[in-house]
């Protein structure tokens, strides 16, 4: 757009200060060109004013709004597990049982009893650390506070998912 467009279209407009709309008026009586530009703008206005706006349906809002509902419907709710992280978890249980069974078999004294091959012995390299504190304090109470929160949770989630699952 040059600049003798851009003055008549604000002076059209209206949005352009006293000084200019003097300027610009007289510029329309003794300048052809401006006079003819304005004539072509004022009838391009004119067109403008006497056209309808397109309107949207009266269901467009709703429309759009089920369309959007819909879509994120199709989408699962529930976020992505990672299996690694699962398997690490279960891993460290594991190894933490297979520990406990361990020391509860190497502490045992089976020395009442007549079979000979269930004696077990550890040689002599072999240094249990003292765990006297760990099983009688206040490390044994949390850990089987955790593991019942974690059993509770376990539960939870499988019921849920066998609720959800009778649902569908």
């Amino acid at each position: 757009m040059n600049t003798i467009e851009e003055k008549l279209w604000n002076y059209i407009d209206g949005t352009c200060t006293p000084a200019e709309q003097d300027a610009i008026a007289r510029l329309i009586e003794q300048d052809e060109v401006y006079a003819k530009k304005y004539q072509e703008l004022l009838a391009l206005n004119q067109e403008f004013a006497t056209m309808e706006l397109d309107e949207p349906p009266m269901a467009f809002t709703y429309n759009v709004m089920e369309a959007i509902r819909t879509e994120n419907a199709m989408k699962p709710l529930k976020a992505a597990i990672d299996k690694r992280i699962i398997l690490g978890i279960s891993v460290f249980f594991a190894f933490t049982i297979l520990a406990l069974l361990v020391f509860a078999f190497a502490n045992t004294d089976i020395s009442g009893i007549n079979v000979s091959v269930t004696d077990i012995k550890l040689p002599a390299s072999v240094k249990l650390p003292s765990t006297n504190s760990l099983l009688s304090g206040p490390f044994l109470k949390w850990f089987l506070i955790f593991d019942v929160i974690l059993a509770l949770f376990l539960t939870d989630s499988y019921l849920r998912r066998k609720k959800t699952a009778k649902q569908i």
